[in-house]
């Protein structure tokens, strides 16, 4: 049996505490939690052991830069969970040092920057991995398997001509974090739009144009960081999967967010056939869980029936139409949410070199668009999705 992959994780706020630190620990057999980067570790086990535990953080190396870490020759795989800003020069900076990368979203600022990572990665035969998780969301995953059905089952949505995807929140003030400012790679679309960007990819493919509109909803800080967007992924038509009596012409992904929905649960998805309508409020229940683990153990306990398990009262409709009746119908997100789906595929890839189940240049392509989608805002006008090279 292979090794555990010895492994770094850069910052341990939010993300390295909730989103990767917790997965490492559940995954012995296959990781090795060999070091984290806390500039100023209050005590020691700094805010790791505070989180999980003098145990957790027994053995585990504190380092204060980057360079230190770059400097460790024991670390195979460094997981970048530090701001936004960083995630270029940071990556790029683990693959130079001959290290494989784990980078949260969103991977850079720019599509440029992200094609000279991935060029990079390739030239060292390294893993570049985003961290694009939410492809293992519990409401993403029920989306997914409604999709499929076959024309014939009568929950089937038919010929789709229109699929919305919201992530909207409430909150009218800052927060005073390092995401209220106008840095690269900041405000709503580079953070919550590459998780919706990522999924309409992964369902519908690359669209023919995009047309957005990005603002400062709120008028709180900067008026360049967006706190709300519409962006709306147009294509010719999606390929016919019925024999209905209409055929749409075009398809079109609507994603959108903004801070200042006032609503519980939230609207999730709102997905239009010409068999039926889908309608899914509430969101994945991992995050919450995860901030409050006690134990990672928990993540893998294959006798916890809560963690990744979303409630009933959440579950998505459809209503269909049969025979000239609208016919209403639950469809439950009944596959748990699964995160630790992500870093499985991560070690497989290093250790197995198994091709990657998210690919960097699927995350390149979302910052593709979220290029895309600024400009349309910006000019007032729909612009063309260029030809993949």
């Amino acid at each position: 049996m292979a090794s555990p992959i010895k492994t770094c994780v850069l910052g341990v706020g939010l993300a390295g505490l909730t989103f990767h630190v917790p997965f490492v620990l559940a995954l012995p057999h296959l990781f090795k939690l060999h070091a984290v980067l806390e500039r100023k570790p209050a005590g020691p086990g700094g805010k790791l052991q505070e989180r999980f535990g003098p145990e957790a953080a027994k053995d585990v190396k504190i380092y204060n830069s980057l360079e230190a870490v770059l400097a460790d020759p024991e670390i195979e795989l460094v997981i970048v969970g530090t701001p936004s800003e960083t995630h270029y020069e940071f990556t790029k900076k683990v693959l130079e040092a001959g290290k494989h990368v784990l980078c949260d979203k969103p991977i850079t600022a720019t599509f440029a920057q992200a094609t000279e990572i991935d060029e990079l990665a390739k030239s060292k035969k390294l893993v570049a991995y985003p961290y694009q998780n939410r492809r293992w969301d519990s409401d993403f995953l029920g989306l997914r398997s409604l999709l499929s059905l076959s024309p014939e089952n009568p929950q089937s949505l038919g010929n789709l001509y229109e699929f919305e995807s919201r992530f909207d929140r409430f909150r009218d003030v800052l927060k005073g974090t390092w995401k209220d400012l106008p840095l690269p790679a900041s405000g709503q679309t580079y953070d919550l739009g590459a998780h919706l960007i990522d999924q309409a990819l992964v369902l519908f493919g690359r669209p023919a144009k995009v047309t957005a509109q990005i603002e400062n909803l709120r008028g709180l800080g900067s008026e360049q960081l967006d706190d709300s967007f519409t962006i709306n992924l147009h294509y010719p038509s999606l390929p016919q999967r019925t024999t209905a009596s209409v055929t749409p012409t075009s398809f079109t992904a609507i994603l959108r967010s903004t801070m200042l929905s006032v609503r519980s649960s939230q609207p999730r998805y709102v997905v239009r056939g010409t068999g039926g309508t889908f309608l899914k409020f509430g969101v994945d229940t991992q995050e919450d869980q995860l901030k409050v683990i006690k134990s990672p153990s928990e993540i893998v306990d294959a006798t916890n029936t809560v963690y990744g398990q979303e409630p009933e009262e959440i579950w998505g409709t459809v209503e269909n139409l049969i025979d000239g009746q609208v016919v209403k119908s639950i469809w439950p997100s009944t596959a748990k949410g699964q995160y630790v789906g992500l870093f499985k595929d991560v070690a497989a890839a290093i250790r197995e070199g198994k091709t990657p189940a998210v690919k960097w240049a699927e995350s390149a392509e979302v910052i593709e668009i979220i290029e895309l989608a600024k400009q349309s805002s910006r000019e007032g006008r729909t612009v063309v999705v260029p030809p993949r090279a």
